[in-house]
This record gives structure tokens, C-alpha cells and sequence, in this order.
């Protein structure tokens, strides 16, 4: 039987690894890593970049639709949230945020053997129950 939630997985990498992740997605400056998400049909977005676009579109569309808009533009306007969030990527399996256990098993066995502190520095696992995860933040 199938767990009924679902699971996210994310990295954060070496500052240097970061910057050859977002400048290009196809993950050419780490083979191993690239092959290990077309193997899994995964993909990465950094999580600042994240934040970014989502600011973008709330400002575009109107930020009162936008419940996180103003928690999500702060982050980006901090130096130091900025720095950790250029080096988190989120990784999006057939195009999904979130997706089943086996998926989130597989991946994360495989990106464990990739920890390495020039390159992959941690591996988060997330899911999708509430009363293990943090809330939004409450609006002001």
C-alpha cells in the first residue's frame, strides 16, 4: 500500500556548484548528478530563483493574491537569507514539486552517494504533512 503523502526533496550545494547549477540547468558540471536525474526524469530549480519568480508573478498579478508575497519578497531582500537560498535547489520529478515515496527513496539513496563538500554539501528530505512541516507564516 502507498504512503498517501508525498515527498520533496531538496540540496544544497557548494557556492561554487550553485553558480554552475543556475548558469546552467543541465547540469553539465556535475556528470553524475545530471545522469541521476535523467535517470529519474528530475530536474533542479534554485530555491532563490523560486522565490524570485514567485515575487515576480504576485507583483504582475496582485500581490493581495498572494498569500507569501510579503514573507517571500523579505527573504529575497536579505543578504543572508539570499546566500543560503542561491545554493538550495529544489528537485522536480516529471515536473512535480512533490511525488511519491519510491520516487523521494530512489533519489535520495542516489544523491547521498553524491555528498561531497565541493559539490552536493546536504540532502533534505520534506513531505507533505502539515504537523512535520512549517506553516506559512501568518499575515501582518
Amino acid at each position: 500500500m502507498s504512503s498517501p503523502l508525498q515527498f520533496q526533496l531538496r540540496i544544497t550545494a557548494s557556492a561554487e556548484l550553485a553558480n554552475s547549477l543556475r548558469a546552467d540547468s543541465s547540469c553539465a558540471a556535475h556528470p553524475a548528478l545530471r545522469t541521476l536525474l535523467q535517470t529519474h526524469h528530475a530536474t533542479l530549480k534554485c530555491q532563490f530563483d523560486a522565490f524570485a519568480d514567485y515575487v515576480s508573478e504576485a507583483e504582475r498579478m496582485g500581490a493581495e493574491n498572494y498569500p507569501l508575497y510579503q514573507w517571500t519578497r523579505q527573504t529575497i531582500e536579505s543578504p543572508e537569507k539570499k546566500a543560503k537560498y542561491l545554493q538550495s535547489f529544489t528537485l522536480y520529478v516529471n515536473g512535480d514539486e512533490v511525488y511519491d515515496k519510491d520516487v523521494a527513496d530512489a533519489l535520495e539513496v542516489g544523491l547521498s552517494k553524491l555528498i561531497d563538500a565541493n559539490g552536493i554539501v546536504r540532502v533534505s528530505r520534506f513531505d507533505t504533512n502539515p504537523a512535520t512541516n512549517p506553516q506559512p507564516p501568518a499575515r501582518t
